[in-house]
């Protein structure tokens, strides 16, 4: 089992929630309003699983912490609470995307939101880049179409991303090691694209991207 912090109890920290729940671990969850996050964990706790609930200025309790957020609120919270974070496993879930727009993402060219995330954090802070590709009701159902869900992990602490990819598989679904942090721009580019489909699929965020092979 394995201590979790949720920073976040939108739709993304519902789904990954749900997951981790669903493999014994125990989480905390916090948000910007201490209600939402409570009311967040006890559906969460309703599935059996140890799950508490509070505000962002609770203590974080978590040996991994999932950040759940929109990516500027993400960045935020590193500046911000960055210090807290230094022996931890900080996963970043955000797709950077400009939601004016919606036809880019607001990191630099040479970057990625797990990367600018990096960059806030103390030196030595593992950052792991994982489930920016899955939506967030696949990951409350846990399969799409009767098919696991594939997470693409990636980061530059081979441990980190071990842990990262045990909490993933506890939960039911498929880690694949997609390489170095710096691989975190083609999965935030792959996580946009994934959006983009989703008029012209009509799937209404219910698909998933799945790599099959013989």
């Amino acid at each position: 089992m394995t201590r979790i912090t949720i920073i976040g109890a939108g739709n993304m920290g519902r789904g990954i929630g749900t997951r981790l729940a669903a493999g014994g671990h125990e989480v905390q969850v916090l948000a910007p309003t201490a209600e939402h996050a409570a009311a967040l964990a006890g559906e969460l706790a309703g599935r059996g699983a140890s799950v508490t609930g509070g505000g962002l200025n609770e203590q974080i309790s978590g040996e991994v912490v999932v950040l759940a957020t929109p990516y500027e609120a993400a960045l935020e919270f590193a500046k911000s609470r960055g210090g807290e974070l230094k022996d931890k496993v900080v996963v970043d879930v955000t797709n950077p995307v400009d939601w004016t727009s919606f036809d880019r993402l607001v990191t630099p060219a040479e970057s990625s939101a797990a990367q600018e995330i990096a960059k806030q954090l103390p030196s030595g802070t593992r950052v792991v880049k994982a489930f920016n590709t899955t939506f967030a009701g696949t990951l409350v159902a846990g399969e799409v179409a009767d098919h696991d869900l594939d997470v693409l992990v990636a980061g530059d602490d081979a441990d980190a991303k071990d842990t990262v990819a045990g909490l993933v598989r506890s939960g039911g679904m498929r880690p694949i090691d997609a390489g170095p942090l710096r691989r975190a721009q083609e999965l935030e580019h792959l996580g946009f694209l994934h959006m983009l489909l989703q008029d012209k699929l009509g799937s209404d965020y219910g698909s998933a991207v799945k790599f099959v092979s013989p």
